[in-house]
């Protein structure tokens, strides 16, 4: 067999396993739907779509009558997700232009490695710091009996998106090409104006699915919110108060509640909607992407 033939044989393998690993990556996220999807549909046999998704009170065990509604939670889980995004993306973008465009190699070396680090403390053990040290800073600050609230979480989940946000970004930022940059030097700009007027618009594609990927990890947190946001299952009028998000109440619930009851069901009906809402995310980033793409095109 010639050489041609065995790098032939070489390239096709290559192609086969990457496109069954794409398959594969369907297939799962396919599965899950489907296992979400099939456990939810028994629990809308005992629940109104509506009550479901429009009434706040969520009391299963009630005496007088279940209550199924979770719009307390959704609110809730928007509320501690886009405050942490509001707070992590000016940060992480500011640590990722700092280390392209700024940082001496040796400060470089030094602080990407403790950014890295930073994505693998467990979030048990960051819900355990919003308990011990942020949330009695925030009862301080505010003047309330404790700092368990949405305020608390939002911080926590700012933190740990940021790794995500900063290296995504920092290579966006460092991917573009060094023709733009010596050009803008070249008609007088400072680097800061070229970092600000060119770098970052042209990553701006880079930095958009940064800050989605990082959004994404804010809504599917669990034990984070759970210790550090007091859990209360009233409606939220603010992130100074206590409250629940769905995979909080997923965490809690789902070891105890009994198989095969309109209870279970409905905590996999939660899991749905909050499937939904990850898979709306990616989908109005990609968008996005795509729109900025074709206009910069």
């Amino acid at each position: 067999m010639t050489k041609r033939a065995l790098r032939n044989i070489r390239e096709s393998a290559i192609k086969a396993f990457f496109f069954t690993n794409g398959i594969l990556a369907v297939i799962v996220l396919l599965g899950i739907f489907a296992l979400l999807l099939s456990s939810a549909i028994p629990a809308f046999r005992e629940i109104k779509l509506s009550e479901f998704l429009g009434q706040t009170l969520w009391d299963p065990t009630s005496p007088t009558g279940a209550r199924y509604g979770i719009l307390s939670m959704i609110v809730s889980t928007i509320y501690v997700t886009l405050a942490a995004m509001v707070m992590a993306l000016p940060i992480g973008l500011g640590v990722a232009a700092y280390l392209s465009d700024v940082a001496h190699w040796r400060v470089r070396e030094i602080v990407k490695p403790i950014v890295e680090v930073l994505a693998g403390i467990p979030s048990v053990v960051v819900g355990f710091l919003g308990i011990v040290l942020i949330g009695p800073l925030l009862a301080k600050l505010t003047g309330r009996t404790n700092g368990l609230n949405g305020l608390n979480g939002a911080i926590l989940l700012a933190v740990m998106s940021l790794p995500t946000i900063i290296s995504i970004s920092e290579d966006s930022l460092n991917a573009v090409p060094n023709a733009y940059v010596e050009a803008s030097l070249a008609m007088g700009a400072t680097r800061w104006q070229t970092l600000a007027r060119v770098k970052i618009p042209a990553a701006l594609s880079g930095i958009i699915a940064a800050f989605m990927l990082g959004m994404g990890r804010a809504i599917g947190e669990t034990m984070t919110v759970l210790m550090a946001t007091g859990n209360a299952r009233t409606f939220p009028h603010g992130l100074l108060e206590s409250l629940r998000t769905m995979t909080s109440n997923i965490a809690i619930e789902l070891g105890e509640v009994p198989y095969y009851t309109t209870h279970y069901y409905a905590l996999f009906a939660i899991g749905l909607v909050l499937f939904l809402m990850t898979f709306l995310v990616n989908l109005v980033a990609d968008i996005v992407l795509h729109k900025y793409q074709e206009r910069e095109s």
